[in-house]
């Protein structure tokens, strides 16, 4: 099993969240939740 296998999920789970809250048109948490999959990312990759 990858090291890397959780935060992956975490990422892919990140994104969703953002897009949810972007579809809702609430741009202060999409962009929260955008961060947070960027710095997820940043760290493991």
């Amino acid at each position: 099993m990858s090291a890397k296998l959780f935060p992956t999920i975490l990422i892919a789970l990140d994104v969703c969240a953002s897009l949810v809250y972007l579809f809702e048109g609430d741009l202060r948490h999409f962009v929260c939740w955008t961060a947070c999959a960027v710095l997820t990312t940043t760290v493991t990759y």
